[in-house]
């Protein structure tokens, strides 16, 4: 755990635009004291050896490096911000180096908020060998990990009794980064969509993670559950600031979920995240008593929130308990803001 009279020394690992801006995050917040970058990792030849603030276009003279392992022994980090990859096989051998250095990890790797299903002899791992180095690992963002689950359940904090709980979750795509456009088939064909859903990474990761999460949230196992991903045709020509879908081609995806309990559907989320959109939304419905019908107008916009939601989660990862935990370990999301105590012990 970082010293009270001393900031929280970050290593940011990842710069590609979630990790650009969490980098950005740091070094504003870093002026409260609060924190301190002092180290990034990169393995993208253009990007190893500038510095920070060449990258991100902020002031910060912290130099990048490929060599994780230097960067992690010489930097000292208390915790690092983990940005690489959707997939948790891919970044589990960056997790472990993290982990062996005596450093705890928030990760926006989409598969880790809830791994224990999908992954889990890696998730066994994980948890076993952070709880030996002392540590904690983190995975969350926007979705998962905030809009489709944590919201969700926060929804349900008044309720005497749920029977069922929807989310709805519309995007205009059109406003994200290339890589997530991309990773929905933006201005591929039907037959291209279809092709590369068959061979998988196609779409959004981390829908069944945030149904795991919030059935697991109410305490309601999982004994049946449906997920579907059809393509979103766009019905003109839409533009984006990276690319052009012609009318008739891909504009995104259509991701629904659904897990049951006694023969009814107990939670139901239904992404819907496409170029050209219109009225993006994020909604949550309760069926319990009292009802609850949650709506955020506009949505929240993905690529800002994920960054929020990695450096708002530094003060509760810090303190917590070692091993591989969930958002739903611990206490509520809320802004780190410089007023805010982050060395109050949290007992989990």
């Amino acid at each position: 755990m970082a010293n009270k009279d001393t900031p929280i020394r970050i290593v940011q690992y990842g710069l590609g635009p979630i990790g650009k801006g969490a980098a950005k995050l740091i070094l504003e917040k870093a002026g409260s004291g609060r924190l301190e970058l002092v180290g990034a990792i990169d393995i993208d030849p253009a990007k190893a050896n500038k510095t920070v603030g060449e990258v991100v276009g902020t002031s910060s003279d912290v130099v990048i490096s490929s060599n994780a392992e230097k960067v992690l022994a010489e930097a000292q980090p208390d915790l690092v911000i983990h940005t690489t990859s959707s997939f948790l096989p891919q970044v589990e051998g960056q997790l472990t180096q993290c982990i062996r250095a005596g450093v705890s990890v928030i990760s926006s790797t989409e598969e880790l908020p809830y791994p224990f299903d999908r992954h889990p002899s890696i998730a066994n791992n994980l948890d076993t060998l952070a709880r030996k180095y002392g540590v904690t690992i983190l995975g969350t963002g926007v979705n998962p990990g905030y809009a489709m689950d944590v919201l969700a359940l926060v929804a349900t904090g008044v309720c005497t009794s749920v029977r069922s709980v929807a989310v709805r979750r519309r995007v205009d795509a059109s406003l994200r980064r290339l890589p997530l456009q991309r990773k929905i088939g933006a201005g591929i064909t039907v037959e291209e969509f279809n092709e590369r859903r068959e061979q998988g990474g196609l779409g959004h990761v981390g829908l069944v993670e945030s149904l795991r999460l919030v059935m697991h949230g109410l305490g309601w196992p999982i004994k049946k559950m449906s997920e579907s991903l059809e393509p979103v045709v766009a019905e003109s020509e839409v533009k984006t600031p990276y690319l052009t879908v012609p009318p008739d081609r891909v504009a995104g995806i259509k991701h629904t979920a659904e897990a049951y309990l006694d023969g009814r559907i107990a939670v139901s989320l239904d992404l819907r995240m496409y170029v050209g959109a219109n009225d993006p939304v994020d909604r949550v419905v309760v069926d319990g008593d009292p009802p609850i019908d949650l709506v955020v107008q506009g949505g929240i916009f993905g690529d800002t929130a994920t960054v929020g939601a990695l450096v708002n989660a530094i003060p509760q990862v810090i303190n917590a308990s070692p091993g591989l935990r969930t958002v739903t370990d611990l206490p509520i999301p809320r802004c780190f803001l410089p007023g805010i105590p982050y060395h109050a012990p949290l007992e989990l």
